[in-house]
């Protein structure tokens, strides 16, 4: 996981150097209104913009943002997750005296003040978010209050998977059992929903069940670990409050423990969870928990999966497990979400390539509307100018 992000980092890097070069700037000229003038679109950069980074992605996350800044011609003040400092101090500290002086800044401590006073500056004109939902749309509130400024998020998400009584239940279980428990859960894009048609349902949970015990929770530099620890004590103390109501409103089918003995002690460690038979509004079906952690229900009638899979304030990745064309067909068509993913066994929610796949949340996953690693994503940074020269004649 960790290579995995580095290779994404670069990605990153290599990617928006293309797009500036491919789109030669930004420099773009444009009809002549008269036959005496000439004019170009411009776009130029904001100012100083501020990146404030999350934990779970230390390195891609914060230097992607960072560099969508930098390479578009803006100054950058990087506060990245107290948790997690040291990636983005790293780059900084590689490209320092390698750029002009002041373009890059570093910052850390804690969100509530460091993250606050870039937010309340006035001498920012941008801000690139990613973190949870409360703390963005704050940021964005805070941000906007006195005049209208660029505020670019990614705010977290309850990410579903629909299974369909066609669906291959081999891919179906490897798909959801790594995208609701690759990095412990602890990605926006993580699966934390599934909805499965009631007539394959206990086969689906018991191939599901049987591949998560066989998971290895321990160190996470042995290669054979799946899971490792969870970030700190905040998310376990969150995970135990999950697990007491959900064996209070639903039931346990696997997990639910925090694991102390021997060397665990010395980190955040907690089995995988699947739990079923909750309500379908219940706040454990609806609220982002950034932990390994799994509700599944059942449906009957296709409709109802689309229907309970879009009934929530989040809107970032979705997936579908079905051999039905038209199944596919109107997922796509009707589900709420930016990144969408069918049949895919790797990770039914999570992946999000760099230049494939623009990592883009819908409602209340995001505000701008574009994608991480996609096209539209430098200019975010940028301002439009039109530039007309008159010629006598």
């Amino acid at each position: 996981e960790a290579m995995g992000e580095l290779d994404e980092t670069i990605d990153f890097l290599r990617f928006y150097a293309d797009q500036l070069e491919s789109n030669e700037g930004f420099v773009k000229p444009t009809k002549n209104a008269n036959p005496n003038e000439k004019t170009q679109s411009v776009l130029k950069p904001y100012g100083v913009w501020g990146i404030i980074s999350p934990f779970n992605f230390p390195s891609a996350i914060a230097i992607g943002m960072s560099s969508g800044a930098l390479i578009t011609g803006n100054s950058v003040v990087l506060k990245p997750a107290s948790d997690t400092p040291i990636s983005a101090f790293r780059f900084v500290n590689a490209i320092y005296n390698k750029i002009p002086a002041g373009a890059i800044n570093f910052l850390t401590g804690q969100g509530a003040i460091v993250g606050q006073t870039i937010v309340e500056s006035q001498d920012v004109a941008g801000i690139a978010f990613t973190g949870s939902k409360e703390v963005g749309l704050s940021g964005y509130r805070t941000f906007t209050y006195n005049s209208p400024k660029p505020f670019i998020s990614e705010m977290g998400g309850k990410n579903p998977v629909i299974v369909t009584e066609s669906a291959d239940l081999e891919k179906a279980t490897d798909g959801v059992l790594r995208a609701a428990f690759g990095y412990g859960g602890q990605k926006c894009s993580a699966c934390s929903r599934v909805y499965v048609q009631k007539q394959i349902a206990p086969k689906f949970l018991e191939k599901l069940v049987s591949k998560t015990q066989n998971l290895k929770i321990g160190l996470p530099w042995e290669k054979d670990t799946y899971l490792g620890p969870i970030i700190n004590d905040s998310a376990r103390k969150k995970f135990i409050q999950a697990v007491e109501v959900a064996k209070k409103d639903g039931k346990i089918i696997f997990g639910g423990e925090i694991i102390e003995n021997g060397f665990y002690q010395n980190g955040y460690y907690v089995k995988p969870t699947i739990v079923t038979n909750l309500p379908k509004n219940h706040k454990l079906v609806k609220e982002e928990l950034f932990l390994p952690f799994l509700c599944v229900q059942e449906f009957e009638k296709f409709d109802e999966a689309i229907q309970q899979a879009n009934d929530s304030e989040y809107g970032l990745t979705a997936g579908i497990f079905s051999q039905n064309k038209t199944e596919i067909d109107e997922f796509f068509a009707k589900i709420e979400a930016g990144v969408t993913y069918a049949n895919r066994a790797q990770s039914a929610t999570t992946g999000a390539m760099v230049q494939s796949q623009p990592f883009v949340g819908w409602k209340n996953s995001g505000i701008s509307g574009k994608g991480a690693g996609g096209a539209y994503y430098l200019t975010q940074f940028l301002r439009e100018q039109t530039q007309t020269i008159c010629n006598e004649s």
